[in-house]
């Protein structure tokens, strides 16, 4: 088998079905599976599974056991030469992993590759590529200095070596993967990836940034960058430094008190960040379906009207709610757009394949929201 697709699911029901769809469009005529491994859900998350996915293979812990534990889990059983641990609330394009293969046949020592991560705002997510988080760079990070954080030397559409890639998408061997026992499972969430990361590049291979390949993470859906987020960052670098690293009383005070400050900062970033937040004055639907539109008409709350994939040639398109029919736009188009109508005061929100749902995100570190419809 060529690649084994592992998601971790915990309570994002609706998210997981788009990731579990976009990755069965993805996979296509490759020798591949899906494993979906679920730490307790009481969402009826693996129930959704079980009816709708026969085929994917479904692993249900009896308790939340975490991130590190559950992936290792999953790829123990996984029969893929490559492996992609892929999160719940995040959506593939259809030659996502295509382009991955061919990539990675040009790097013979390739470790993990990561690729654009985008969230729900069509924004560029900065931890697609990151540079190994040293102390110093952590606590600036923390402070809302993210320079030495981030691998700002490779461009974002470009591709390149980088240390750090997110746990979000990582594209590697299996056999890499084991050679350097997996994930950490001192971590419970957060700073797993980064570990992996490093453990990959002591081991003498490369992670690889590929920014060719877009990826839609909502991000704040699986988890919200509140205190107790900062508090696990926190203690997710300890863990890091004490493993890798010499600390000393010193940093460990001066990390304290730089996550203090975040935490002040991050409730005024929030606060700003939701009286930003506007409302559209209407909403299009990307679609052939009138039969949908219909359905859609009687729970959406902004006048309503349909449009084919025409209306992005034709010039301008701003404060609208833009709602994808990926039954009739694919999800590689679906990125393309929501990355060319950024920042202009659009919503957008995706109807995954066969799906009587909406979802999507507006802001990149709070939950996201989703609309059923008859």
């Amino acid at each position: 088998m060529k690649l084994s697709v592992v998601i971790l699911n915990y309570n994002v029901r609706y998210f997981l079905e788009q990731c579990v769809r976009s990755v069965e469009r993805a996979i296509g005529n490759l020798d591949a599976e899906i494993i979906v491994i679920d730490n307790a859900s009481v969402d009826g998350s693996c129930a959704m599974v079980a009816e709708k996915f026969p085929k994917v293979v479904l692993i249900e812990n009896k308790e939340n056991v975490g991130f590190s534990v559950a992936n290792n889990q999953a790829v123990a059983v996984a029969k893929g030469e490559y492996v992609c641990i892929l999160n719940p609330d995040t959506a593939v394009a259809e030659d996502t992993f295509l382009k991955c293969f061919q990539k990675a046949e040009e790097l013979p020592k390739l470790g993990a590759m990561g690729v654009y991560l985008l969230d729900g705002t069509g924004n560029f997510l900065p931890e697609s590529k990151r540079n190994l988080p040293t102390p110093k760079a952590s606590l600036l990070k923390l402070l809302g200095r993210t320079k030495k954080y981030y691998a700002m030397g490779v461009d974002p559409s470009g591709e390149g070596e980088i240390a750090v890639l997110v746990g979000a998408f990582m594209f590697l061997k299996r056999s890499v993967y084991n050679e350097v026992n997996g994930f950490d499972e001192d971590y419970f969430m957060y700073g797993e990836d980064i570990d992996l990361s490093y453990k990959i590049t002591q081991a003498g291979y490369t992670n690889y940034y590929f920014g060719a390949v877009d990826t839609l993470h909502y991000k704040g859906e699986s988890t919200k960058k509140d205190a107790a987020y900062l508090q696990r960052f926190y203690g997710a670098m300890q863990i890091f430094y004490k493993k890798h690293f010499k600390t000393n009383v010193l940093l460990d005070i001066s990390v304290k008190v730089g996550v203090g400050l975040a935490k002040l900062r991050k409730k005024q970033a929030i606060s700003k960040k939701k009286r930003q937040v506007s409302n559209p004055s209407e909403a299009i639907v990307i679609t052939d379906n009138i039969g949908m539109l219909q359905k859609l008409s009687e729970v959406v709350t902004v006048p309503l009207k349909a449009s084919s994939k025409s209306i992005f040639q034709d010039g301008h398109v701003s404060n609208t709610m833009l709602i994808f029919d990926a039954d009739y736009i694919p999800y590689n188009q679906i990125f393309q757009v929501m990355r060319q109508c950024k920042n202009r005061g659009n919503q957008f929100r995706i109807r995954p394949p066969g799906c009587n749902f909406i979802l999507g995100s507006d802001q990149s570190d709070d939950k996201g929201g989703v609309l059923l419809f008859s």
